[in-house]
């Protein structure tokens, strides 16, 4: 019984590290004796679904700083092959390590989906949160301000930068507008950004008119950097590092192509993040907190966040 509850305890292993059904089927039939089909590797996998499941739910405390971010897999559903999103948060606790907070597969980014994930979060305990870094997704930007409307947003500036390529008019004139939008961005404070921002709108008012209103319109979302501790903004001017996460989910997903179910991609997905996370916490710091967020600071971030 100790032998066949250690071989499913390594079938999910292989699972979860990205190892194929068919490549485990070799495995076992080299070791063992005896093929290993699919459904015993998903059965074995399982054996890991209470662990996940207690980790998932597991109480959360003070993070200044969270990072959210979606990636989408594909998943059959009644029937059909679908792209399901998987809602990831990671944040930044007052020792200053980062910390995978929650984990979501929902049908799509709509409103609700992501109203139930901060929503979730919430309950567990999550507080003190002085900012939220994203992208702009807009079932996102509506459940933030529902779930925490006093929580300020500050837009990835590296995707701003990305988008702000759709608008340029000229493929001449790409590289001069990224070099003029990343000199905006790394200014010595939000004064110069502005005064930055200010002649890049009247340097292609004529020649980019669609680009100009553009960057009036989205700009200022990637300013609020600015009002944070200088020594923070490298880590928090992007969700960069989630993008990072994102790669090393995708990684492992590839091999699985399509998840049977939606209940297998979260037992995967879980798996890759609880792995990730606990690699952190053994890492040294991503960002020095103590020195920059006093007691009476953080309260009132607390009970701001809990209104």
């Amino acid at each position: 019984m100790r032998s066949e509850h250690a071989l499913q305890v390594a079938l999910g292993e292989m699972y979860v590290q990205g190892v194929s059904t068919r490549k485990v089927a070799k495995i076992t039939t080299q070791l063992c004796g005896f093929e290993v089909s699919s459904d015993q590797v998903s059965r074995a996998a399982r054996v890991l679904d209470e662990t996940l499941e207690k980790w998932r739910n597991r109480p959360l405390g003070a993070y200044p700083y969270v990072y959210l971010d979606a990636r989408y897999e594909k998943v059959r559903e009644s029937g059909h092959v679908r792209g399901c999103a998987v809602l990831v948060a990671i944040g930044v606790n007052m020792e200053g390590h980062r910390e995978v907070l929650g984990v979501s597969v929902a049908l799509s980014e709509q409103e609700v989906h992501w109203r139930n994930f901060l929503s979730g979060l919430q309950q567990r305990g999550l507080h003190g949160v002085r900012l939220f870094v994203s992208d702009a997704h807009e079932g996102l930007k509506s459940a933030r301000q529902a779930v925490f409307p006093s929580v300020p947003w500050q837009r990835c500036q590296f995707h701003l930068q990305q988008n702000a390529q759709a608008y340029v008019p000229r493929l001449d004139m790409k590289q001069q507008v990224a070099s003029e939008i990343r000199a905006i961005f790394n200014a010595p404070g939000e004064t110069e950004g502005l005064r930055l921002l200010a002649l890049f709108v009247d340097r292609y008012r004529k020649s980019a008119p669609r680009l100009v209103q553009w960057a009036e319109e989205n700009l200022l979302e990637g300013f609020t950097v600015f009002q944070f501790p200088e020594a923070h903004w490298r880590r928090i001017r992007t969700s960069n590092g989630l993008e990072r996460v994102n790669r090393a989910i995708k990684q492992r997903t590839s091999v699985v192509a399509i998840f049977p179910n939606p209940a297998s991609c979260l037992r995967l997905v879980s798996a890759i993040l609880m792995e990730i996370s606990e690699d952190w916490a053994s890492e040294q710091v991503y960002l020095t907190l103590q020195d920059s967020y006093d007691p009476i600071t953080l309260c009132k971030t607390r009970l701001c966040n809990t209104d």
